[in-house]
């Protein structure tokens, strides 16, 4: 019988985990300032409507991959930031 080349995952929760990171945009947590964000990229093609970036006060158009940015300690909890969360230009928040 002929050898499978393939790999094989001995944990099933592993390809969940890589598919939810994939939904989720590799969202992570950065540190500026002594203030924690969670910083999530948006792809081109996910962005269908067009911001204002904080960062240098221009339009992040549709179809523009970009950032969208919260605070991730706030004190007023997890919905009140995720309502304050602003859509940044990738070279915007990189410099900011």
């Amino acid at each position: 019988m002929p050898r499978s080349h393939r790999r094989r995952r001995d944990d099933a929760g592993s390809s969940d985990d890589a598919f939810a990171r994939l939904l989720s945009g590799w969202k992570r947590t950065e540190t500026r300032r002594g203030v924690e964000w969670t910083v999530q990229p948006v792809s081109a093609a996910q962005a269908q409507k067009p911001y204002t970036c904080p960062g240098c006060g221009r339009e992040v158009g549709v179809g523009t991959a970009h950032v969208v940015v919260w605070r991730a300690d706030g004190v007023l909890g997890d919905a009140a930031d995720l309502a304050a969360r602003r859509h940044w230009h990738t070279a915007c928040w990189r410099i900011g």
